[in-house]
């Protein structure tokens, strides 16, 4: 039987992941965009991968659950991967809540019903959870991380949130604690689940939050960092690729940062260097 390797979100993330893990799988690339499946379809068709196609509105328990059952149609899945994310810049605060922690919600749920022994996945976080982390109380974490998919929205510090960059940080910590939580239930099947948590990556939706209001502060955080610089997809594919693969075997409910060394240098105090 096929190994299948499920993408959720085919945006320019999503098909590096494809790219870098999907050699000799059956790949199945889910979206809420038909455009931008058709376009990531189309690239990876090109150039020698077998991809399937499915729209999906990860908002949607249905929605996700129907996925699920079309990857196992195609085979054994024992690869997943979930991309698919607003940035504050994109959407309102109630969008990037739906999208971001209740479609995560529903990937973990759904996938961890499905997936093979031995199987592996990981879910796109963000550093702005490692951010949000401080000033998110015992409680609600603990709320994030287990309360059943269809209460998650309903959670008092959820349903009163109006800004789209609160949302944003509390929805990508809700992914870490989520990942925790649900790691327990995916080893029950034999299989492991963790989260990358990138920093500024040059994707579209990269870009437009540079191109935001934050961006200044995003370019002295890239400054300050270790690295200095805008990570490529191609580093967030590499870092996913060994969560999912056979060196990663002892790793399970955790989060990886592949930010530069941002969150780092925040916590060490730096600044930025000056100009020589």
């Amino acid at each position: 039987m096929r190994e299948v390797l499920v993408v959720i979100g085919a945006g320019g993330m999503g098909e590096a992941i494809a790219r870098r893990s999907g050699a000799g799988k059956d790949v199945l690339l889910a979206d809420f965009s038909t455009s931008t499946l058709d376009r990531a379809a189309a690239t990876l068709r090109g150039e020698g991968y077998s991809v399937t196609v499915r729209q999906t509105d990860v908002a949607s328990c249905g929605s996700v659950a129907d996925l699920a059952e079309c990857a196992t149609s195609l085979g054994s899945v024992t690869q997943v991967v979930h991309t698919a994310g607003l940035s504050p810049v994109q959407a309102d605060a109630a969008s990037v809540l739906r999208v971001d922690l209740l479609g995560v919600a529903h990937s973990l749920e759904q996938f961890g019903k499905v997936i093979e022994s031995g199987g592996s996945g990981v879910v796109i976080s963000s550093m702005a959870g490692w951010f949000a982390a401080d000033q998110i109380t015992p409680e609600v974490e603990s709320a994030l991380a287990t309360a059943p998919s269809d209460k998650l929205l309903s959670v008092p510090a959820v349903s009163t949130l109006q800004s789209p960059q609160a949302a944003y940080g509390l929805a990508k910590r809700g992914n870490q604690v989520r990942v925790e939580a649900a790691s327990v239930e995916w080893g029950r099947r034999g299989g492991r689940v963790n989260s990358v948590s990138p920093g500024v990556v040059s994707t579209p939706m990269g870009q437009d939050e540079m191109s935001g209001e934050s961006g200044a502060s995003m370019r002295e955080m890239i400054a300050a960092s270790g690295t200095g610089r805008i990570g490529t997809t191609t580093d967030i594919a590499e870092a996913v690729a060994f969560l999912l693969g056979p060196g990663s075997t002892f790793i399970t409910g955790s989060d990886l940062r592949v930010d530069g060394g941002v969150v780092a240098s925040r916590r060490a105090g730096a600044s930025v260097p000056a100009a020589r």
